[in-house]
């Protein structure tokens, strides 16, 4: 999918949409979408490449930042079926909270930033980012995190929770409470090898995702507070 096709859509949007702006509630005019619509989710497209590999090395993986590993498995609905071919969009903050731009491409220039990618999940649902830990937010609340867009063949995007980590001291136990488990919890619990963080995290497609054209019939879920749960 050539990224030359999508500036010109999406350019007007540039200056719409903001990172906070993907959880809010869809217009009318949207209802029917999967997800239920959410602004900012087409700035996937910009710069998206025509051949997507299922392990991705971010731009700041050579830039200042605690190095971080995010692997996992993309489900089908019965949390069980790996799903291949599926786009797994992310983009966050670099180490000081900001969504820093860089002027060597026009596709750094949206309001995600430069620290964005792609992975599509392979034949077996793996995926893998090499990225840096995010910051949170300069003189704010919110805890540090990732934001996830999904895109299945003959859907449209939608987003998921965003990635949160565990050991974050922002991460109170209401905003615990307030993530909607959408495609799974995005509570990561980072491990230590070495200098490099990593992270397990499976995503289950059509969770607790509005409009979505299947109907769970397990009791599956994924993430973190699954697995406490069934640790008790």
């Amino acid at each position: 999918m050539s990224s030359l096709n999508f500036i010109t859509i999406v350019g007007a949007l540039l200056t719409l949409t903001s990172c906070k702006g993907q959880g809010n509630h869809a217009s009318p005019s949207k209802n029917k979408l999967v997800g239920g619509g959410c602004d900012g989710c087409e700035l996937m497209y910009i710069g998206m490449p025509e051949n997507i590999n299922s392990v991705d090395t971010c731009v700041d993986w050579m830039e200042r930042g605690q190095r971080l590993l995010i692997t996992g498995k993309v489900y089908k609905l019965d949390g069980k079926t790996p799903a291949p071919g599926v786009i797994v969009y992310y983009y966050h903050t670099d180490n000081t909270g900001h969504y820093s731009k860089r002027n060597d491409k026009a596709t750094n220039q949206t309001v995600h930033g430069h620290i964005r990618g792609w992975v599509m999940t392979d034949t077996k649902g793996n995926y893998s980012i090499y990225t840096t830990r995010p910051a949170p937010y300069p003189d704010n609340n919110a805890p540090a995190h990732i934001h996830i867009v999904i895109k299945e063949p003959k859907l449209n995007e939608y987003y998921i929770d965003e990635l949160v980590f565990d050991d974050d001291t922002l991460l109170t136990g209401a905003k615990r409470k307030a993530l909607e488990n959408r495609g799974g919890s995005g509570v990561l619990r980072v491990l230590i090898k070495d200098s490099l963080q990593v992270a397990e995290h499976n995503i289950v497609l059509g969770l607790n995702i509005p409009n979505y054209p299947q109907i769970n019939k397990s009791s599956s879920q994924s993430g973190l507070s699954y697995e406490i749960k069934n640790r008790r």
